[in-house]
């Protein structure tokens, strides 16, 4: 007889537990009624992942446990089928006048009415976006359970996410009797994370010599993505089986015993993405479901005739659709002819609703305010930044009276060097590309051009954007390299800098000039306070301006 598992790679919402509940009941019943053994749901999928300080609150993880209690008598009926369910578990006891935590990040083996048995995570991560050692303890017990035919079941090893990155906690499973590693998950997505993953799945198998099944999560949380990318490895360290990418998905693996008694995993095997592929998808379920799950109605963005907004709004496009995404051009006195041309073409391509507000009134309006005060000094950055300002006021009005959120539209590389204006193109809700290096803004809008994932329109980007050099706009013929470096040495050295914590001595060695390294990294020390400021955006890369990187404003280091 075949064994039947099922990872239920679904899109949970945080705090929604009852959702989240019955999504779990939905898909049990259609499993039951599919003949599967076994279902895995992602870690913490009562909850959602990362429910953050959530878990501080006594009340939250009461409830989380009181609903799967309520998820396990409501699957009463469902014979045969054991489900595995993630939950936090536990709480705050006091001794002597001490609150001491006991909190577990957990899971829950239901059948037939009944909690099974529970398990208790025992390597808690505390690196890159991890702060799991904040909210829990780490368990000591090994778990497996039995699932299937009474009378010849399989025993399964239970273990969840980074329990598997580690020797031990798998071979113990072995050595309790596991003929099967069922590994429940919520990694956060980067580029390049789900070879990661297999790859390290694929060494766990091995060492233990038993068959592994890798169930992940799907959709968007405030800055982090999870691509879902669930799969099966075999004892032999071969990739047998592939849940598709960045959608929801019931992923079936069968489980047959050949000759000599060793299972054999069997299953669909989606093929591997582009880079490219992944980091397009990321984004947009990261605008989709930070809109959707925040309820807002649609998403509006100042189009400048620029490779940023352009980006953003295709991306958002791909998300909600059109009709929910809005574009404004705000020409200042020196937007060049060609942003407007390229602004309303791209806005035709991608039909989306677009209006034209000149900024000339404003700004006049604002400059002989201040001419009394500016008397006698030239002009310089102060009015550059009047007219970015001028606009980040105009979005977020039509933001308060239409209830749409602002897309902002800076980069990774602008973000690093403060090459934006606080309260101005920075204003606003949600943060797109805001992990994306300008040299990879570039890459992605000719993938976009060369590729239609969502069927909203072929090459949407007009090519004289991606082409022409990036200006701001705020000043007669500004170019941005006449403040920066060239973007692919300026990508580079952040890169370095930022991403893998190289020394300035160290980037200088490998033959970038001493002069663009120091520049540079002086820029990215000294505008922490701007990027203190600016709203979420979605990570991307392995290390991000946001929950992974915590540097102090106030600093003097400079190696």
């Amino acid at each position: 007889m075949t064994f039947q598992i099922r990872v239920a790679q679904l899109n949970f919402c945080v705090g929604d537990i009852a959702g989240n509940a019955e999504k779990i009941a939905t898909a049990a019943r259609q499993a039951h009624a599919d003949g599967i053994h076994l279902l895995l749901t992602p870690e913490l999928s009562i909850c959602g992942y990362a429910a953050e300080d959530l878990f501080l609150r006594p009340a939250f993880v009461q409830a989380c446990v009181d609903a799967v209690k309520q998820l396990a008598l409501e699957l009463a009926d469902l014979n045969g089928l054991s489900v595995v369910v993630g939950h936090p578990m536990g709480g705050d006891t006091r001794s002597r006048s001490v609150t001491v935590t006991q909190r577990f990040n957990a899971a829950s083996v239901i059948r037939e009415g009944r909690i099974v048995c529970s398990y208790a995570k025992r390597e808690l991560p505390n690196y890159q976006v991890f702060d799991e050692h904040r909210y829990f303890v780490g368990g000591g017990e090994t778990c497996v359970f039995e699932a299937g035919d009474p009378a010849n079941p399989k025993k399964i090893g239970l273990l969840i996410c980074e329990d598997a990155w580690h020797d031990y906690p798998a071979l113990q499973t072995k050595v309790a009797g596991a003929e099967i590693l069922a590994v429940i998950n919520a990694s956060p997505f980067h580029v390049g994370k789900g070879q990661e993953r297999e790859i390290a799945m694929q060494k766990r198998a091995l060492s233990v010599q038993l068959p592994l099944v890798y169930a992940h999560l799907v959709g968007g949380q405030d800055e982090v993505v999870f691509e879902g990318h669930s799969f099966a490895v075999g004892s032999d360290g071969q990739v047998l089986a592939r849940a598709a990418s960045f959608q929801e998905e019931m992923f079936d693996v069968r489980v047959a015993v050949d000759s000599d008694g060793t299972p054999q995993l069997t299953g669909q095997l989606a093929p591997v993405r582009s880079p490219e592929a992944d980091l397009w998808d990321a984004l947009v379920l990261g605008v989709r479901d930070y809109i959707g799950k925040n309820q807002f109605p649609g998403a509006l963005l100042g189009l400048s005739g620029g490779i940023d907004s352009a980006l953003v709004l295709a991306i958002a496009v791909d998300a909600i659709g059109p009709q929910r995404v809005r574009a404004v051009m705000m020409p200042s006195p020196y937007t060049a002819d060609i942003s407007w041309i390229d602004a309303r073409d791209m806005a035709a391509r991608l039909k989306v609703p677009y209006e034209e507000i000149s900024i000339l009134p404003e700004f006049e309006a604002f400059k002989q305010s201040l001419a009394a005060d500016f008397a006698g000094r030239p002009e310089d950055t102060t009015e550059e930044n009047l007219q970015a300002r001028i606009r980040g006021t105009l979005l977020m009005a039509l933001s308060n009276k239409f209830g749409s959120i602002v897309l902002t539209t800076g980069n990774k590389s602008e973000m690093a060097t403060g090459y934006c204006t606080l309260y101005g193109d920075m204003a606003g809700g949600f943060a797109v590309i805001k992990d994306l290096a300008k040299t990879t803004v570039f890459r992605l809008a000719r993938w976009r051009n060369a590729n239609d994932p969502y069927g909203t329109g072929a090459s949407p980007i007009p090519v004289r954007i991606i082409d022409r050099p990036p200006s701001a706009e705020l000043r007669p013929d500004q170019k941005d390299q006449d403040s920066l470096p060239p973007y692919e040495v300026l990508d580079a050295i952040l890169e370095r800098y930022m991403e893998q914590d190289r020394s300035i001595e160290s980037i200088i060695e490998e033959g970038f000039p001493a002069s663009d390294v120091e520049k540079v990294t002086r820029l990215i020390r000294v505008n922490e306070y701007k990027r203190r400021q600016a709203p979420v955006g979605i990570r991307v890369t392995h290390r991000s301006f946001g929950k992974d990187w915590r540097y102090p404003i106030t600093n003097r280091f400079r190696a």
